[in-house]
């Protein structure tokens, strides 16, 4: 089996759930024969955000390029980020450093079509939701691809940074987010919520939303355990 690299640390609690996943399929995948090597390069998430919310993307592609090259120095022979907001300067990276990384966005699109969803509701952070590194693959393959208004975007975003980063759940937050998902679904007719963040589905899942939920951390993991095997 191959080492596994991960970028942590944006968030914390999403680098944990990267970490139990792993360990724990990969053991059921083997019946108990085998769990895997896995080696953390866990970031300062204040200062990579604080790269994300002022532009500074150089500044920040050199920052994850450093972590990428300590996890290959390491061992590691399949490497990931685990927050979705760093794929911002995810082509820049893998220029940068020569390592073919595991994408969110692609390995979410890639179940968006096997599902054959045409359209999909995307929440995650403020630049995820605005930007368009999530979105590209979705619309290179024919999804239409929706976001909530201003107001909402701000909602969401607020809760993800001052509450779902640092692992507190609200049920008060559940409400709004499902307030959002039902009034997205009336307006656009969306099919499923892409979980665009991954410390969402510490909130969100196909049993609490109108419409599917598509988990990022869980369709992300799927992808690189296959690679490792």
């Amino acid at each position: 089996m191959k080492k596994i690299g991960l970028v942590g640390g944006t968030g914390p609690e999403s680098t944990l759930m990267y970490y139990k996943e792993l360990n724990s399929r990969i053991d059921k995948i083997t019946d108990g024969k085998q769990m895997p090597e896995i080696v953390i390069e866990s970031l300062d998430f204040r200062k990579a955000w604080d790269y994300v919310s002022s532009g500074k993307y150089d500044l920040l592609k050199d920052y994850l390029s450093e972590k990428v090259r300590c996890l290959k120095k390491a061992g590691a022979e399949v490497i990931s980020l685990t927050a979705v907001t760093m794929h911002i300067v995810f082509d820049g990276l893998v220029n940068n450093t020569g390592v073919s990384l595991i994408s969110i966005p692609q390995a979410v699109c890639k179940e968006v079509k096997n599902r054959g969803y045409k359209k999909i509701l995307l929440l995650g952070t403020i630049f995820t939701m605005e930007q368009d590194y999530m979105k590209d693959d979705f619309r290179d393959a024919g999804i239409e691809v929706y976001i909530p208004d201003e107001n909402d975007r701000t909602l969401v975003a607020k809760r993800i940074f001052e509450e779902l980063e640092l692992g507190i759940v609200k049920e008060s937050t559940l409400k709004e987010f499902q307030s959002i998902i039902d009034k997205m679904q009336d307006q656009y007719g969306i099919e499923a919520v892409v979980l665009g963040c991954t410390e969402l589905p510490l909130l969100l899942n196909s049993e609490n939303c109108s419409v599917p939920c598509l988990d990022s951390v869980e369709i992300h993991i799927n992808d690189l355990i296959q690679e490792a095997l």
